[in-house]
């Protein structure tokens, strides 16, 4: 790598606080997860819910096929983002509460609080 001569106007970057591992991979999972528009919308729908839905309500939304929306099921609950429960033959999902707690928390693992503009601080 070629060194080269630092603007003189340049600041050092600030160095990020560590991150355990093990975050980083569920904050990568997180975000991977809701990285699909279709996956995000579910996510969505089931969040919206007093309690858990109905995977038979879920598929009747969306315009695609049963398997697909259970690869997306299995995608949000891999992320940690919703829970399933059995009834019979149906599967019920719900938000998972550990999850919806890591994507509320995960920008200040971002970004530091005291780097956020104030008008951004209060949003959510």
């Amino acid at each position: 790598m070629v060194s080269r001569a630092r603007p003189t106007d340049c600041c050092a970057p600030t160095t990020p606080s560590d991150l355990a591992p093990s975050r980083r991979d569920r904050l990568v999972a997180l975000y991977r997860a809701l990285g699909d528009a279709t996956r995000l919308e579910v996510f969505r729908l089931i969040a919206a819910q007093p309690g858990p839905i109905c995977v038979c309500d879920i598929v009747d939304r969306f315009n695609v096929s049963q398997p697909t929306i259970s690869h997306h099921l299995k995608a949000l609950r891999d992320a940690g983002l919703v829970k399933v429960s059995r009834r019979g033959v149906w599967a019920f999902y719900a938000v998972d509460p550990a999850g919806l707690a890591l994507l509320r928390d995960a920008p200040t693992e971002l970004v530091p609080a005291d780097l956020v503009p104030p008008e951004l601080a209060d949003v959510g």
